[in-house]
């Protein structure tokens, strides 16, 4: 049998391949530290759960309409318009399964065949993927340690070009939990509006933030309406399996992006939009308890990983994951991150999941417990210490 020609353009996650690896080994026995899937380990909010059950027992289990119930919406377009200080209307939000469907529908709706879209790299591995599935040129901007793992604004005019259709950014960032300053995103929107680029703006873990403070490209004029914002409920309600993501942008986009909904998922759960907008409109001390103990997560393992020889940490400043540097250990990522989990069952990733720029880094999720954490970080010493050991 013959295959489409465009599958052999398309990426994959690492992460739930390593998951499955992981579960096989532990199916036969053996313990596993889980840091390598970008997931809460908390449970939904009861509060949001019972939305849910109550609105199956009202009868939303039926189909809506492929943007999303006018009235969560309209709640996601209320929450924009207060943490974005923008104006927007239920007309510019899109609801989907997840926070993928948009970036795939924003690209299918935007970029043709030959046009360029500049990416983070080390980054989400998706975008790469999306991008070259749709016979675009993926380019990357590579993310470097000694600039926090942010963009270099001069490196990414460079990589401009008359072909360029789009720049995505994310912030915090997926695998190093770098953000972006005032100035980086004032800068990006300055070279937007003047090559008229469009900018998908990825900011699952707006949230999910630190010492830094969180900044949309969206706040400078002309940014609005040629920005994709990209959110959801996934990661800021410990929501993960309820497959609930958004995306707000200006109105005929938004109406393009609805109809490849209708095309392909034709929409997303009813009762689970319901349990989105009671998610966003109620109590948010569980969200906020949460990413306080990511916090204290981040500072165990960033403290123990900068005591292990031949590993460096920079400490994130958002979302939960950290990203060390191993160059010193001698072995490339994807051998490291096998060893550990072959050897010591710690699942992690290799920098390379993210990108030909992660070389010489791994990423670690810190969605588990201290204690977890501990344990996982003297394995990691262990088999440091075995490799150097055997060199």
């Amino acid at each position: 049998m013959r295959y489409a020609e465009r599958m052999k353009r398309l990426g994959t996650e690492s992460a739930f391949e390593v998951l499955a690896r992981a579960k096989g080994l532990e199916a036969k026995g053996k313990e596993i530290i889980h840091l390598e899937i970008g997931e809460p380990d908390f449970d939904t909010p009861i509060y949001i759960c019972d939305a849910a059950i109550d609105a199956i027992r009202k009868g939303y289990t039926h189909y809506n309409p492929s943007a999303g119930y006018p009235d969560i919406r309209k709640i996601i377009s209320d929450e924009i318009n207060c943490t974005r200080g923008i104006k927007t209307n239920l007309n510019n939000v899109v609801i989907t399964p997840g926070g993928k469907p948009i970036m795939f529908f924003a690209l299918m709706a935007i970029v043709d065949e030959g046009d360029e879209v500049i990416y983070p790299n080390p980054g989400f591995p998706i975008y790469e993927s999306i991008i070259e599935f749709l016979g675009a040129r993926a380019v990357p901007l590579p993310l470097r340690e000694e600039n926090d793992f942010r963009f270099d604004v001069k490196e990414l005019r460079a990589l401009v070009t008359p072909k360029t259709k789009m720049i995505i950014i994310n912030s915090p960032q997926n695998p190093t939990g770098g953000v972006l300053t005032h100035q980086d995103i004032e800068e990006i929107a300055k070279l937007a509006i003047e090559k008229d680029i469009w900018v998908l703006s990825d900011e699952i873990y707006c949230r999910i933030i630190y010492e830094a403070k969180f900044e949309s490209i969206t706040q400078f004029q002309g940014m609005p309406e040629r920005t994709i914002i990209l959110d959801g409920m996934s990661k800021t309600y410990a929501m993960t399996g309820w497959r609930l993501g958004y995306g707000v942008m200006e109105e005929i986009l938004a109406a393009h992006v609805a109809r490849l909904a209708t095309n392909s998922v034709s929409c997303t759960a009813s009762f689970a939009q319901i349990a989105m907008g009671a998610a966003i409109t109620g109590p948010q001390d569980d969200s906020n308890k949460m990413v306080a103990e990511f916090k204290s997560r981040r500072d165990v393992f960033v403290d123990g990983l900068n005591k292990i020889p031949g590993i460096s940490c920079k400490k994130p400043l958002g979302a939960f994951y950290v990203f060390p540097n191993v160059k010193e250990i001698g072995w490339n990522s994807k051998k490291l991150a096998d060893y550990l989990l072959d050897e010591f069952g710690v699942a992690a990733l290799s920098g390379t999941a993210f990108g030909s720029f992660g070389e010489g880094y791994m990423r670690f999720s810190y969605a588990n417990s201290i204690e977890n954490i501990k344990k996982a970080l003297l394995k990691i010493e262990m088999a440091v210490a075995k490799i150097k050991h055997s060199a």
